[in-house]
Parts: C-alpha cells; sequence; structure tokens
C-alpha cells in the first residue's frame, strides 16, 4: 500500500503559481491596455504581448490538467461542503481559462488573420463564424476575464481562511 500525498508535487505548484502570477497580469494588462487609443506607444505592442503570453498560458493549462490527471494529489482538507465547493471551484476555473482562451482566440482571428506568438511562431485564424464575432467573443472575454479573478479571489481567500483561522495544511500543501 502506497503512502498518501502530504503535498502538490514541484511541477504542480509550479504551473500553479507561473498560472496564477500570469492570470493576474493578463487581467491587469487587458484592463490597461482596452483603453489606449491609436496612437498611443503601446496601441499596438501590449495586445501583441496580451495574446502572445494567454496563448503561452494556453498551453500551459492544457500541460497542467494533463498532469493533473495523471498525477497524485493531496486529499482536500474541510468539512463536506468545504470539500465539494473547493472541487467545483477548480473545474470552474478550468471552464472559465478554457472560455478565456476560445473567446480571445476567437476576438484576435475574426478578420482571419492569424496570431503571432512573441514573433516566434503564428497560430492559424479560422476567420469569422459569426456575424459580429469579434465584438460578441469580446464581450464574453471581459466577462469571463471578471468572474475569473473573482473566483480566483474566492479562491485565495479560502487557502487564507484554512491557513490562518483553521490553521490547517491546505496552503502548505501548494507552497
Amino acid at each position: 500500500m502506497s503512502k498518501p500525498v502530504q503535498q502538490y508535487n514541484k511541477l504542480a505548484k509550479l504551473l500553479h503559481w507561473l498560472s496564477a502570477i500570469t492570470i493576474i497580469g493578463l487581467f491587469s494588462l487587458g484592463l490597461w491596455m482596452v483603453d489606449l487609443n491609436y496612437y498611443h506607444e503601446w496601441y499596438h505592442t501590449a495586445p501583441h504581448i496580451h495574446k502572445s503570453v494567454g496563448l503561452c498560458l494556453f498551453a500551459v493549462t492544457l500541460v497542467r490538467i494533463i498532469w493533473k490527471k495523471a498525477t497524485a494529489a493531496p486529499s482536500i482538507e474541510g468539512k463536506n461542503w468545504e470539500i465539494k465547493a473547493a472541487k467545483s471551484a477548480h473545474t470552474l476555473l478550468y471552464i472559465l481559462l478554457l472560455g478565456m482562451f476560445i473567446s480571445g482566440y476567437m476576438i484576435s482571428t475574426a478578420d482571419g488573420s492569424g496570431i503571432d506568438v512573441f514573433n516566434w511562431f503564428t497560430v492559424q485564424g479560422f476567420g469569422s463564424i459569426v456575424e459580429n464575432q469579434e465584438d460578441i467573443a469580446g464581450v464574453i472575454h471581459y466577462y469571463l476575464a471578471f468572474i475569473l479573478i473573482g473566483l480566483a479571489a474566492v479562491h485565495a481567500s479560502a487557502a487564507l481562511k484554512h491557513h490562518f483561522i483553521n490553521k490547517d495544511n491546505t496552503l502548505k500543501k501548494m507552497i
């Protein structure tokens, strides 16, 4: 019989914190860049960085999902409702991320052009699938971003609650 896992493995921790920092950065950059006018020096650069980092995060998220399925993880601590809430929140975080990636891709490729990732390679665009695709996808992307950040804040608050109030190992497992 194998011993139960006490902590997340190093790759899981790295991917978690890399994702968290990247999501906060993309959210901040996204909010800032939507108000740039055509003559601003960052008008083209900020969206290029946002798209490139977003596609890299998509790749990291796919690796993260595969790694999560392939490796053992520590059990979730707490009351039954907390465990169910945590599992639901984790699933919803991944769904929101996938929605962000899809809507961002649909915004950027509605005109049929691809997305240059740091000028290393181009992800092919498929063009518009529906009328006003970039506008519809833009609204979806915008609201999903706020929901994602809100849920991430709840996720972080729950971890801090477990650490400081419950005094259990929930946060320590991921540090």
